[in-house]
């Protein structure tokens, strides 16, 4: 018998999460060879490539879900997606390439909660630094221009900025917070450190790359309008074998 192929590991894994909303990065929107090589050789019902594209096929019939299109290639194309339980009003992605070699974007999606509007944007930005901060000035216009007045938005995403170079630029342009570093600040010891230096504490998110064992802080998420309650980066072999980077899980209260 064959191994369960990835992505049906992926969805049994998002569903172990029993999450309201959902952020991923490099999602399949079609990937033929994949298609070719799994979709005929594994006949299991329950061990078989999707003919659906990833984001339909993670989000089942539970799930509503939002695919922005970034890498096209020969045998197939590739993107962020967003699934959530809320239903999603809108959608828009923004292109966000800096150069002919990397293809990046921001999944910009309004979910329509019970308690109002929520923003949300799916971010994968580019491997070199300048074009990193070209994109975050883009992301920046985005979200002062589709969430206003100081709406609740959720930002997340592999930013792939392990100096941690853009959050205090985030923070001060947008009000966000990151959740590692919200938490931290209502913390004992991060009280300690604050009076101990006389100033104030940089930002540190928590370490995610690569899943096997972390290092490099790349993911991040940061809120506006919500109050964090709880956050932590799901370590072991098991989500080890599913990404190389390792997922972050956030607890959060809408204000």
């Amino acid at each position: 018998m064959r191994s369960t192929p990835r992505v049906v590991a992926l969805k049994k894994a998002i569903g172990a999460f029993g999450a309201d909303v959902v952020f991923l990065q490099e999602v399949q929107g079609r990937h033929d060879r994949y298609q070719a090589r799994y979709g005929e050789k594994v006949r299991s019902p329950h061990h078989h490539w999707p003919e659906k594209a990833q984001h339909e096929f993670f989000a089942g019939e539970n799930l509503h879900a939002a695919y922005g299109m970034n890498a096209v290639y020969d045998h197939g194309h590739h993107g962020n997606a967003l699934l959530s339980c809320f239903p999603i009003g809108n959608q828009h992605n923004h292109d966000v390439s800096d150069h002919a070699y990397e293809q990046r974007g921001i999944l910009h999606c309004v979910l329509e909660t019970e308690a109002g509007n929520v923003h949300c944007y799916v971010v994968h930005l580019g491997l070199f630094e300048g074009s990193r901060r070209r994109q975050t000035d883009a992301l920046i216009n985005a979200v002062n221009d589709s969430a206003p007045n100081g709406e609740p938005v959720i930002i997340a995403g592999d930013f792939n900025d392990w100096r941690n170079t853009l959050s205090e630029c985030l923070r001060l342009n947008l009000g966000v917070v990151e959740v590692f570093d919200e938490l931290s600040k209502t913390s004992r010891l991060g009280e300690m450190v604050r009076s101990m230096a006389g100033r104030e504490r940089r930002l540190v998110p928590a370490r995610t790359f690569p899943a096997a064992l972390p290092w490099f802080r790349l993911d991040r998420i940061y809120v506006r309008g919500f109050k964090v309650e709880h956050a932590e980066v799901l370590h072991g072999p098991q989500w080890a074998r599913l990404s190389d980077h390792a997922p972050i899980v956030a607890n959060l209260q809408l204000k």
